[in-house]
């Protein structure tokens, strides 16, 4: 018996033994091909990225798709440059090719999501989820309200990465789109709501670019040359802040067909008892009915003492301000928008709590306050365009009012063109406005041959009224 056992047990060791072995072999020759593989699709990755940067995409489509089947995980490029390679395919493909293309796209967005969610150790789901849905959209891959869930997947997910203003648009715009349709899963109170998301996104989007070209700004206006990376970073910043204004103003061109006091009065009656504990309902709810001057309504003072009661805030206290204004208390009004300023804490908030600030002056005829307050919002963000714009129309609205003769008095609106133009330099999203009030201003201004019959050409004119400043007449 002992014998037995022994022949057994040697039995079991061996059979461990050449399991072992066995084992071995197998890891090292599956080793092998796993590297075999990873170089083969390095080379292969090496090959289409060169044929994607000459723009070579029907080269590029073999080599790619090799290392997208067997190592998708290998480098971003595969998904970064393949949505490139996919597009050309739809664009210049045949019929059957650019509907394969297609389909594969949004394969190819999901795979991203799964491989790459990352990039430079921060979240872009929102930025790929979002540009599935754009595909989806261009390419009518998909009902509307498939395209719009898949935009909303991408804010809800990952906002921070969802900044494209074409796309933020059309997110909107799709959800829009449901409304007037007559989905009813989209009420007109969720409209305002997704408005109010998506415009803050974009106030924020806007925020972030203006912190990063005021450094630009500042650093010009000490007289400091900017490297070319500086400037090459301020186009870059110009044509996104353009990007931003433009579909920004689309966003509320469509939001303003709905918008209405008609609309929006009763909707907030009707809500108010629900929502006056809701600080971020109250605020969006006086915000809207300021913007679209539905303010003279009892409900706004309703809506506005819910605020500030609540949660006093620069906001509350800014709405608190209005309506002291239209009640004609300037002492009490002025208190409420210092109290607004002195709360805010954020200096692009602040900037902007003090630019509405300017304009109800303006509104009020009181032109000095208005340019105090417009040139204090420059102070905390040089690069806000609206505030040049608003002291240039004050200039111009009191080009009667200064002067000691017409010649004079027209000589205002060189000073109104001069700032105007300063707009467009700050921010690209104004430059055609912009271009367009300094034409304008100049056209108002005195002539050539006006300059020759004076003979006052080089001279310098002062303005002694509340504008206080002075002008030099141009060069024959």
């Amino acid at each position: 018996m002992c014998g037995l056992l022994k022949d057994s047990i040697i039995k079991t060791n061996i059979m461990k033994k050449i399991f072992k072995i066995g084992f071995l072999t197998a890891f090292l020759f599956q080793g092998k091909l796993l590297a075999q593989d990873v170089n083969e699709c390095m080379q292969d990755l090496s090959i289409f990225a060169e044929y994607v940067k000459v723009k070579n995409y029907k080269s590029a489509y073999e080599p790619w798709m090799k290392v997208r089947k067997n190592c998708p995980t290998i480098n971003i490029a595969v998904y970064t440059y393949g949505e490139r390679i996919l597009k050309d395919l739809i664009e210049n493909g045949t019929q059957e090719e650019q509907q394969s293309a297609k389909q594969d796209l949004i394969i190819l967005f999901d795979e991203w999501v799964t491989n790459f969610p990352k990039n430079n150790n921060k979240s872009a789901v929102g930025d790929i989820l979002s540009s599935k849905a754009q595909a989806m959209l261009d390419y009518q891959l998909a009902d509307l309200k498939t395209i719009y869930n898949t935009f909303d997947d991408a804010f809800t997910k990952d906002a921070a990465s969802f900044t494209n203003p074409k796309l933020l648009y059309n997110y909107f715009n799709t959800f829009y789109d449901l409304y007037k349709a007559g989905d009813k899963e989209v009420s007109m109170e969720q409209l305002f709501n997704k408005y109010e998301e998506v415009s803050e996104k974009f106030e924020l989007e806007s925020t972030e670019l203006a912190k990063k070209l005021d450094v630009i700004l500042k650093k010009e206006a000490d007289g400091t040359a900017l490297t070319s990376r500086e400037t090459r970073n301020k186009r870059v910043y110009d044509v996104n802040s353009n990007a931003i204004g433009t579909f920004l103003s689309n966003l509320d061109a469509i939001i303003a067909k709905e918008a209405t006091c008609e609309n929006l009065i009763p909707l907030y009656q009707r809500n108010f008892e629900a929502n006056k504990g809701d600080v971020i309902w109250l605020k969006r709810a006086a915000s809207r009915m300021d913007s679209k001057e539905c303010s003279d309504d009892p409900l706004f003072v309703t809506l506005v003492e819910a605020l500030h009661a609540l949660q006093p805030s620069a906001d509350s206290a800014y709405y608190l301000g209005l309506l002291n204004d239209k009640r004609s208390n300037e002492e009490e009004a002025l208190k409420y928008y210092e109290e607004s300023i002195s709360l805010e804490t954020d200096n692009y908030k602040k900037a902007k709590i003090l630019l509405k600030i300017a304009n109800k002056f303006k509104d009020a005829g009181r032109s000095s306050s208005a340019r105090s307050y417009a040139n204090k919002a420059l102070s905390f963000q040089p690069s806000l365009g609206r505030a040049y714009l608003l002291i240039a129309n004050l200039y111009a609205d009191s080009a009667n009012d200064c002067g000691d003769s017409q010649f004079n008095k027209r000589a205002v609106y060189w000073l109104a063109a001069q700032t105007a133009r300063k707009a467009g330099q700050v921010d690209a999203s104004l430059a055609n406005i912009a271009n367009r009030t300094v034409e304008s201003y100049e056209g108002r201004a005195p002539s050539k041959t006006d300059i020759f019959t004076e003979g006052n050409q080089g001279a310098v004119i002062k303005f002694d009224c509340w504008i206080n400043s002075s002008v030099t007449v141009p060069s024959l």
